[in-house]
């Protein structure tokens, strides 16, 4: 099939616009994005994604072009260029992904606000489709979700299953719902082992028997009964507390866990779980008391918290570019420990007054990165549950690191093979030195350069090189983003925005 050019989709995109009656500025707002990126858009200037593409023709409900679904998409970067402006910080990719499996809990209608449409999202609402759950994109970025009396367990789409490590997470909304089912094992990012068994250990208490066999897991559903439960988690993982407090969710019973994670995706499940009517005490310490509802049936809807994640992605794009960027809507509860780490490196930062997120609960601020001489940290940098620096934002300070002057050590303890992939920060120009699969030295100043680099199958090491690319002198390409798609929601459209030169392409 032949590719269409960004010429040809960008007067297909005109078109489309001009029947619906909008001008540049409604659908930019539509997006999320700003008229000056549409315009790009329809000049040709600017190649649009195939997520990018898919949401314009669910906002227009017609079909923009027929494309190559399955052709590899890479990005082609204009490095060394000074950014401006402000960009907002997008919903929670981890809270979108727990608060879709909880509303299987819901007899009601969830309607899930400024969702962030991105590929771990996608593959979990195929799933829920495929098992008879009603879902509709509303205005872009809203959802509505109603599941039906009775799930179609056996008609899961295990193909969508398997590309998500998120699929785990459906062991607590599911736990009665049939006596015997199968889920397929979990797939996602390529971190190394990471056993599943705090999930069971933690859903065992419930009576949850689940056998692991021939591709999938084998559940076979407790006994309904009113006891009260009283457990520890062996592991305060985010993913095991979301499965522990949605299965307690509609049990009978109080249940009290202990050393839950209390991480901002796990509190925007819990402030979900509350509206839907469930009482929750000690959200944001490690002690979870939760008395469920057996029975629930609510028309709700819910606005998922900013992510702390993408927030330090685009704090970090300003400071490896030495640039005046503000970075709007930074849930800053999750943020202190990276801020502070950064202004011990000799960052100036400016930060606003707080304010609260449209779930009424979170805080926010607006966070501005000023141009600074950065120096290594006298001590190593390392992550800790919450609240300490978040293990998902530790590979960024990589990244920052490679700008300050002296050796900076990054101690990754949990996943046993991501620091290896933060190495080709080495073909940008950047001095990583591989200590063991743990640790790593960033030696730094680095002088960037471009490269070609194929994006290693992690998630946050594969957007930490894109965001090197932008501080590196001349054109770059990073191969093959579906992993960057599937924690982004147009990442390099937004940074476009604030004056970065980012393209699609494919072959």
């Amino acid at each position: 099939m032949t590719q269409p050019t960004a010429e040809h989709v960008g007067l297909l995109l005109r078109d489309a616009r001009g029947e619906k009656g909008w001008t540049q500025g409604q659908l930019a707002s539509e997006l999320g994005t700003s008229q000056s990126a549409i315009a790009r858009m329809e000049q040709g200037k600017q190649n649009l994604s195939l997520r990018m593409i898919e949401r314009l023709e669910s906002i227009f409900g017609r079909t923009i072009v027929k494309v190559g679904k399955q052709q590899m998409t890479h990005l082609r970067v204009e490095g060394g260029r000074t950014l401006s402006g402000s960009v907002d910080v997008n919903s929670s990719k981890n809270a979108g992904v727990a608060l879709l499996c909880a509303s299987l809990i819901n007899r009601g209608t969830t309607t899930l606000r400024r969702l962030a449409r991105i590929e771990e999202v996608n593959r979990i609402v195929e799933v829920l489709t495929s098992i008879g759950v009603e879902c509709t994109w509303l205005n872009g970025n809203d959802l509505r979700i109603r599941r039906p009396e009775n799930l179609d367990l056996a008609s899961m789409d295990v193909e969508a299953a398997r590309r998500t490590r998120s699929v785990i997470m459906l062991l607590g909304p599911l736990l009665d719902e049939a006596a015997t089912y199968q889920l397929p094992y979990a797939g996602g990012c390529d971190l190394g082992t990471r056993t599943v068994e705090p999930h069971m250990q933690a859903l065992r208490q419930f009576g949850l028997s689940v056998e692991a066999k021939s591709g999938f897991y084998s559940v076979q559903a407790p006994p309904a009964d009113d006891e009260h439960r009283t457990f520890v988690l062996t592991e305060r993982g985010d993913t095991v507390t979301e499965n522990a407090i949605m299965a307690a969710a509609h049990r009978s019973g109080t249940t009290v866990i202990r050393n839950a994670s209390p991480n901002y995706m796990v509190q925007d499940l819990c402030f979900y779980l509350e509206g839907l009517g469930v009482a929750i005490d000690g959200v944001g310490t490690t002690t979870l008391k939760i008395t469920g509802r057996p029975a629930i049936d609510v028309d709700i809807e819910y606005f998922p918290s900013e992510d702390p994640i993408e927030a330090m992605s685009l704090i970090t794009a300003g400071i490896v570019t030495n640039s005046e960027v503000t970075i709007c809507r930074v849930p800053i509860e999750f943020m202190e420990i990276e801020l502070a780490t950064l202004e011990q490196m000799g960052q100036q930062l400016e930060i606003s007054g707080e304010y609260f997120a449209r779930n009424g609960r979170t805080r926010l601020v607006d966070v501005t990165t000023k141009p600074s001489r950065l120096r290594a940290p006298e001590d190593k940098i390392h992550p800790m549950p919450f609240p300490g620096l978040n293990i998902d934002n530790l590979p960024f300070f990589a990244v920052i690191a490679g700008n300050a002057e002296g050796q900076t050590m990054i101690h990754d303890w949990v996943y046993e093979n991501r620091a290896i992939y933060l190495t080709e920060l080495n073909k940008l120009g950047a001095q990583v030195q591989l200590l063991d699969p743990h640790r790593i030295y960033v030696n730094g100043p680095t002088k960037w350069r471009g490269a070609e680099v194929g994006c290693p199958p992690a998630l946050r090491p594969a957007a930490c090189l894109l965001l090197a690319m932008l501080a590196a002198r001349g054109t770059s390409e990073l191969r093959n983003i579906y992993v960057i798609e599937r924690g982004y929601e147009d990442l390099a459209e937004r940074l476009n925005t604030i004056g970065a030169k980012i393209e699609y392409f494919q072959d």
